[in-house]
């Protein structure tokens, strides 16, 4: 019998603090080599939405997430991201666990967007906010407040940003020029929109970019990353299909010019060199940010109440 999580049961799971610890790990494992995930392949309907296959192996467990992202989604009352996860042991392919992605995804989207403004902001940073308040931003609220931050939050629609304000115990911005002047950032949004056009970013910002995580997304200028300091996910990844897609194709940022955070944390590369420093973190998201998720809610599924199917 396979149990399955659901998305009270990831939330019952994995606390906040628990995803971040763990995603770190990952980030960690995976610039070591002892972590690996294929290219996450992705299945378009444009401009509907597409379906994503993303694979990893890892600590003795093996992942597959097929999951979804079709922005256009709540103006229909549908969630943007919908899927599943499966987890299976390395050593003899027994299906071990079956979760709902969307709950992973915004778990490990809010880890990777503070675990890499904490390594990479200045250290007297004390301005914060989160610009998008759907699922994913709602998350990275938790768990900023979780680790004892006082975020603003901004978002297109005002019912929203208030009531994921009251709910988490943050504040709403005055506006969204105000969100946008913190000392760090993350945006998670549709990637629709340029959030910061050129010469907009002030020195010493550190931005986590979350939204951008494929085709013709950007969240930024391709002027503002090529005036800072850039780190992403994975550069592969980000490469061809973040943020940083838009700055490769034209010759504007080559791989010498971006860090993959897992360098950093690892000691290989340097993080922020200076306090006025510039710096953008660009997230496509990575199936090991899952595979670390998935792992700690497979130790607590004996402790909690989960259906279970024969499969």
């Amino acid at each position: 019998m396979v149990p399955v999580f659901g998305v009270a049961d990831v939330e019952r799971a994995v606390s906040p603090n628990e995803a971040y610890d763990a995603v770190r790990d990952a980030f960690i494992a995976h610039a070591r080599g002892e972590w690996s995930m294929p290219p996450k392949v992705y299945v378009t309907n444009y401009p509907a939405g597409d379906f994503r296959a993303m694979p990893a192996i890892g600590g003795g467990h093996a992942l597959l997430k097929w999951v979804t992202s079709f922005p256009g989604n709540p103006a229909r009352g549908l969630p943007t991201v919908t899927g599943l996860v499966l987890l299976s042991d390395a050593e003899d392919g027994r299906l071990l666990a079956m979760l709902d992605a969307g709950a992973v995804t915004a778990l490990r989207t809010a880890a990777a967007a503070v675990l890499a403004a904490d390594t990479l902001c200045r250290q007297d940073a004390s301005s914060y906010a989160v610009v998008g308040c759907g699922v994913n931003g709602a998350e990275t609220v938790r768990m900023l407040v979780a680790r004892g931050n006082s975020p603003l939050v901004w978002d297109v629609d005002e019912g929203r940003r208030r009531k994921v304000a009251e709910r988490l115990g943050a504040e709403v911005a005055p506006s969204a020029a105000d969100a946008l002047a913190s000392d760090v950032v993350i945006t998670v949004t549709p990637g629709s929109t340029v959030l910061y056009p050129p010469g907009s970013l002030q020195r010493g910002q550190h931005v986590s970019l979350m939204g951008a995580d494929g085709p013709s997304k950007a969240e930024v200028a391709v002027d503002e990353l090529a005036r800072a300091r850039v780190f992403c996910d994975d550069w592969e990844q980000a490469s061809h299909g973040g943020e940083l897609a838009a700055a490769v194709e034209p010759g504007v940022i080559a791989r010498a010019d971006v860090t993959e955070l897992g360098a950093v944390l690892t000691g290989a590369a340097p993080g922020r060199l200076s306090d006025e420093e510039l710096t953008l973190f660009d997230s496509t998201g990575l199936a090991i940010q899952d595979l670390a998720i998935t792992k700690v809610a497979l130790g607590k599924a004996d402790a909690l109440d989960l259906q279970h199917l024969d499969v």
